[in-house]
């Protein structure tokens, strides 16, 4: 088993991997493998998103008693959203509405749409009988940072202005996101608090992006053969942002953010997997959040791989992703009810 590094940082203390990953993740692993498929890093942006499409291409068994496709107003241009409720009517018959949460896609903010976050916006609604509202930003490198970031704003303010129209209530808001999505949805909270802007109440992170991860044990330790590699994380920053300096922007990078804005951000449910090169780098916000005074429910899965929590159908059907969104429900529950 990876130790923990050894500081006074609770949740990096709690970021290690198991002795092996677990079986069910080892099965994907070797799949991908027989499957010979590039590496993304040496790929295109468009033959990547076609590779990814492919592999992703999925018929959801998930069922969710209605899906809606719109689009909605952003700074430049329409963005398309799916709203997934579970209710058969309006809050089920119940008048209580209930909290939305606003889901932003993983794909290294180069690859990924509404398809590719499918099964986890259904599972998500399911689970915690939320609507939940997934969101097209725009990708880079078409749209390098901050567009994407600009997007999900946008998309925020509209189920703000809008939850109480599919039985969402607009002052028990939910960002959401995976991977470069995490990313989103930790700039999304910090710009909309630094704008004064709609309040969020909550925040759940997946593996997310929150600074530089090239500075963290598992970067090095998982940077090879667990679905995400060092080389494939430097291609997607390259294609993201256009200058360096970009990348220090504390809305691209809220670990880097001070105490002082920190502090006033709602709890979090932050989730890594121990076979994730991104693993310490989420933990290291959680510590962050949890110094500036800001609860943090903090959940490190040993065996998994990056992308585990979206990995719900077959033939990558995991036990422990559903498990997972069952405990970011709890959360949830314990702290928006």
């Amino acid at each position: 088993m990876t130790p923990a590094p050894e500081n006074e940082s609770p949740a990096v203390d709690e970021a290690y991997a198991a002795d092996e990953p677990h079986p069910e993740a080892q099965a994907v692993l070797d799949a991908l493998e027989a499957m010979g498929a590039p590496s993304i890093a040496d790929l295109s942006p468009e033959d990547a998103r076609e590779q990814m499409g492919d592999l992703l291409a999925v018929d959801s068994s998930i069922e969710v008693a209605s899906v809606d496709d719109r689009r909605i107003d952003g700074s430049r241009g329409d963005i398309p959203i799916r709203i997934y409720d579970p209710a058969d009517e309006p809050n089920d018959g119940d008048p209580e509405p209930r909290p939305p949460i606003c889901y932003f896609h993983g794909g290294g903010w180069v690859l990924g749409d509404l398809e590719s976050a499918d099964p986890t916006c259904r599972k998500l609604a399911t689970e915690t009988g939320s609507p939940v509202v997934s969101v097209d930003y725009r990708l880079a490198p078409e749209h390098p940072f901050p567009a994407a970031l600009e997007d999900c704003s946008a998309a925020l303010e509209w189920v703000a202005e809008n939850a109480g129209d599919f039985g969402g209530d607009p002052e028990r808001l939910v960002l959401a996101g995976d991977s470069a999505g995490g990313n989103l949805a930790a700039g999304t909270t910090l710009l909309t608090r630094y704008r004064d802007g709609p309040s969020v109440a909550y925040q759940v992170l997946v593996y997310p992006v929150t600074g530089d991860a090239t500075e963290t044990a598992a970067y090095e330790e998982n940077g090879e053969g667990y679905v995400l590699t060092t080389e494939e994380s430097e291609w997607f920053r390259d294609h993201y942002f256009e200058r360096e300096i970009d990348a220090a922007n504390v809305f691209a990078a809220p670990r880097l953010t001070n105490d002082g804005l920190l502090s006033e951000l709602p709890p979090a449910t932050i989730l890594t997997a121990g076979f994730d090169p991104l693993r310490d780098d989420g933990a290291a916000y959680a510590d962050r959040l949890e110094a500036a005074g800001v609860p943090v429910s903090y959940r490190n899965y040993p065996g998994m791989i990056h992308g585990f929590f979206g990995m719900l159908e077959r033939p990558a059907d995991l036990s422990v992703a559903h498990e997972a969104h069952a405990d970011v429900a709890a959360d949830l529950r314990d702290a928006l009810e």
